[in-house]
């Protein structure tokens, strides 16, 4: 079964730091750009943060540049989002996705992800 499964959420104080976890099982993550999204309570799915396959793009939302970083670890088959500085603005899902971009191993993005997790919390709150 392919899927992906994010982990590493919580709750925080405000300026505290997590690091999300996206972990594939069923399939390799070489060939996939991974994507971080999150949805706050009563806010629309957005897309913070991108790498594509081998690493070599990355993307920020304005919001979370110089707080967030985005890497991956192929060998693990896993992406992780190092979250620091968090604010209460910060609070949602967090959910991984994945897209295989089949012309380009550069490139990253948000729509059009073929699989994704089923999501973390993280709550950010004194």
């Amino acid at each position: 079964q392919l899927q992906l499964v994010e982990s590493g959420g919580g709750l925080v104080q405000p300026g505290g730091s997590l690091r999300l976890s996206c972990a594939a099982s069923g399939f390799t993550l070489d060939y996939y750009a991974i994507g971080w999204f999150r949805q706050a309570p009563g806010k629309e799915r957005e897309g913070v943060s991108c790498i594509s396959s081998r690493g070599g793009t990355t993307n920020y939302q304005n919001s979370v540049k110089g707080r967030f970083t985005i890497s991956r670890d192929n060998a693990k088959n896993t992406v992780y989002l190092q979250m620091n500085s968090l604010q209460p603005e910060d609070t949602g899902v967090y959910y991984c996705a994945a897209r295989r971009y089949y012309t380009s191993m550069t490139i990253c993005g948000y729509l059009g992800m073929d699989y994704w997790g089923k999501g973390t919390l993280v709550t950010v709150s004194s």
